[in-house]
Order: C-alpha cells, then structure tokens, then sequence
C-alpha cells in the first residue's frame, strides 16, 4: 500500500511538473486540423504491432488528407503527425501517461482525479489535434491540411513504439 500511494505521489508531481498539458493550444506551422467534408482525398493507414501501412506517404501542399487509421495490432497505438522533435517531446509525455497509469497497453484510462487533490483536472489528456490514440481493432480518423512542402513523420509515440519501428515518411511537397 505505501509504495503505491508513493507511486501515485510521484505520478502527480509528474504531471504537476509538464507544462505541455497545462499550455495553451499548440500551433503547427505544417497545418491544421480539417473537418473530414474539406478533404481533397482519402489514406488508409493500417496499425499492425509495430507498423504501419503505408510506410511513407506524399502530399502536396495545400491539400487537405483524411486519414482513415485500421488497428489491426493487439495494442493500443498513436497515429501522430510531426518532425523528429516534435515525437521526441510527444514521447516524453506518453512515457508520463503510462507511468501515472492513464496509459495501459491496450487503452487510455480515464484518471480518477478525486484521488489527486491540487492536480489541475484539465492537465492528463490526450487531445492535441495532430494525434489520435486508437484501440485494438478499432478504426479513427484524422483530417489534416497540409499548408507548406515539408518533410514529417507519422509516428506511435506510446512508450518502444517508435524506437522499435512504428513510424513513417510524410513528404509534403509543392
């Protein structure tokens, strides 16, 4: 019993500690988020454990995408739009949900804030508009307008996803 309350001590320190989560909104100078009517076109990306299909795409710039995401994996997974910085930044706080329990392998756990007193109950979310989690055998979406020619990633930022190969080449070009 000590050693959890210990844990969940540190968890919410943790999360106190992350001014990412208590920020305002995050601009992405790549784009922005699209409602799927805009959408010039359509890809299917299929989540395998610890892949992707395709594993790169191309985009022209100004074109809106809607990206149509298939888990077939036995884990929950991230489809995540940015640079190499931006998911290394991205994993950190996914490293955070998972400690703090939020983040199981298979699902994304509503916290039990009455158990943290002081914590900001806005802070532990998942909801930045590049990014959408989604559950074994399920199926999401993500509309994206692609503003300038840049080359980016598509990414599973859940903790090992990454580093063990979950991610892909996004070139937008003119």
């Amino acid at each position: 019993m000590f050693l959890r309350k210990s844990l969940l001590r540190v968890a919410c320190l943790l999360a106190l500690s992350s001014p990412v989560w208590a920020g305002p909104a995050q601009s992405y100078d790549f784009g922005q988020p699209a409602a799927a009517a805009q959408a010039s076109r359509s890809v299917e990306v299929v989540m395998g454990d610890m892949s992707f299909t395709p594993k790169a795409i191309d985009i022209k710039a100004g074109e809106t995408i809607r990206f149509v995401l298939v888990n077939k994996g036995q884990l929950l997974h991230e489809f995540n739009l940015g640079d190499a910085a931006m998911h290394a930044k991205h994993q950190q706080e996914m490293l955070q949900m998972q400690q703090s329990g939020m983040l199981t392998p298979t699902s994304m756990k509503e916290m039990d804030h009455g158990s943290m007193a002081g914590m900001d109950h806005g802070m532990m979310k998942h909801d930045d508009p590049n990014s959408v989690l989604v559950e074994p055998g399920k199926t999401a979406e993500l509309t994206w307008t692609f503003t300038k020619a840049t080359s980016l990633e598509f990414a599973c930022n859940i903790p090992g996803h990454y580093q063990a190969g979950m991610v892909g080449k996004l070139t937008v070009s003119q």
